[in-house]
């Protein structure tokens, strides 16, 4: 066993170190100015502007940091250009969802603006997993995110028709990411035992030889905990339930910053280290993608609520992900990571779409989540139905779209790589995920029209969904500036 090393040793922190951080800073005053703003006197529309406010100024610092990342900021956050990149998509999406929100909760017969407040401290969490670069920011970017979302996903515990499925929909999801986080400690906690570390880095220095027995059991306690963030097969089976129990803002701030977070951190665990160089945790990761993607796509076709399919749509997704971060480990180029990144900014554009519908046409009072409740949308609401539309054809993967580009990048990894098996299944997967989007999109070209609310001119969330259509379109027609972006500040 070596000995124990302190990853703080010698260091000393400037004034200098604390502009990478600007982000981050930002985000903890707003949530501190949001916070008294409550204490003092309760104002929606004054949080909601704060909210706002606040995410669009750490998006600004982390854009004019992106060009020009100074080094790590501290030993337990590396705020690159990588990190820098995904906190520009994570603050873009949190805005998306505070204004889809605000239709949401209208009518709302109780107090709302804690929402906003736990929406920041989520973001925040996010944030700080997207710069870790040690397991004990790790874990404090977990804990932050999830206590948070705890709060968001039981929101209408006190007040509507939709509180007995919330607090449901908490529990489930409370319990098993308590399970979750148990078991990365637990990996954790082995780590430092062989190698008397927390840094990400210290995985290099795990034993290949007599006690590579130990070093796999570490490897596969962390990834099976980060499996269940991803709700990946067999860690999925909170995923359904929670999506169509809470919310549904919180159901999109759970399907695209929370999974986005989580894998951002796991392709820079897998790219700094060697963690994918035991055949073992080569093995579990390849099943993992394998039956993540069968089953998600199988499932899918048995529901008619649309909050299950799509949360059974998101399983297979991060299955697809799975297959750019193995080829990330066996390619000698970057394509693995420029893949991932590409399509992580192309499932939160579309997942995050198709979850702004649900929420435009929902409220507190009742969820209108089944694919009945969205029949001759096409006659009622031509641009949500279209945007819609092109949504769902994104996340199946059809050409002219930001996810058929993805997809195309992701094969791309997987043939320079050589994972024939992995690949397969991913085309057989994006077949049958074609059949039960168009489903939906038949119901909405039915003439008996559904039971859709009348969306006020001017709304907020309306105008968020089509800005994420123009982006589905505009990165699906024209993607090279974007990659030229991500092939800059790629790891």
């Amino acid at each position: 066993m070596n000995p124990v090393s302190m990853d703080f040793a010698g260091y000393t922190m400037g004034a200098s170190d604390l502009i990478p951080l600007l982000p981050l800073i930002v985000l903890t005053a707003a949530s501190v100015w949001v916070m008294m703003a409550i204490g003092v006197k309760r104002n929606y529309a004054f949080a909601l502007y704060s909210t706002v406010t606040g995410l669009l100024l750490a998006l600004l610092l982390a854009h004019g940091l992106m060009a020009e990342p100074g080094p790590a900021a501290v030993p337990l956050l590396g705020m690159d250009g990588y990190a820098q990149f995904f906190t520009v998509l994570i603050c873009a999406a949190a805005i998306g969802v505070c204004l889809l929100g605000h239709n949401y909760w209208s009518e709302f017969d109780d107090q709302r603006e804690e929402f906003l407040l736990l929406l920041l401290l989520a973001t925040l969490g996010a944030v700080v997993l997207a710069g870790a670069n040690h397991f004990a920011s790790l874990l404090l970017g977990l804990e932050i995110l999830g206590m948070s979302l705890y709060g968001m996903l039981a929101y209408p515990v006190q007040s509507g028709q939709h509180k007995g499925h919330a607090l449901e929909a908490t529990i489930k999801y409370l319990i098993l990411s308590a399970v979750s986080t148990a078991m990365i400690l637990f990996g954790v906690a082995l780590v430092f035992a062989e190698t008397g570390s927390l840094a990400f880095s210290g995985l290099e220095n795990l034993p290949a030889g007599p006690g590579i027995a130990f070093s796999t059991v570490a490897l596969l306690l962390i990834s099976a905990g980060i499996a269940f963030k991803l709700s990946l097969f067999p860690f999925h089976i909170w995923t359904p339930d929670v999506y169509e129990g809470a919310p549904a803002p919180a159901s999109a701030f759970l399907a695209t910053i929370g999974k986005l977070a989580v894998f951002v951190v796991l392709l820079r665990i897998v790219v700094e280290t060697r963690a994918l160089g035991m055949a073992p945790v080569v093995i579990a990761f390849s099943l993992l993608a394998l039956l993540s993607i069968i089953a998600g796509n199988l499932l899918a076709l048995l529901q008619d609520n649309l909050k299950r399919i799509l949360a059974y749509s998101s399983i297979a997704h991060m299955g697809y992900l799975l297959i750019a971060i193995i080829a990330s480990f066996y390619s000698d180029g970057p394509i693995g990571i420029e893949a991932v990144s590409f399509y992580l900014l192309a499932y939160v554009v579309m997942t995050l779409g198709a979850f702004g519908v649900v929420t435009l046409v929902s409220s507190h009072a009742g969820e209108r989540d089944g694919i009945a409740d969205y029949q001759g949308l096409f006659w009622r609401r031509p641009w949500l139905a279209a945007s819609f539309t092109g949504m769902l054809l994104s996340l199946a993967g059809i050409p002219l779209t930001a996810g058929f580009i993805g997809k195309f990048y992701l094969i791309l990894a997987g043939v320079e790589s050589g994972l024939w098996l992995l690949l397969g299944a991913l085309v057989a997967g994006s077949g049958i995920g074609l059949y039960y989007y168009l489903r939906i999109v038949y119901r909405m070209l039915l003439p008996q029209p559904g039971n859709v609310p009348v969306l006020e001119r001017g709304n907020a969330g309306f105008a968020v969904v089509l800005a994420l259509f123009a982006l589905l379109i505009v990165f699906g027609v024209y993607p090279a500036s974007l990659m030229s972006l991500i092939e800059a500040i790629a790891l």
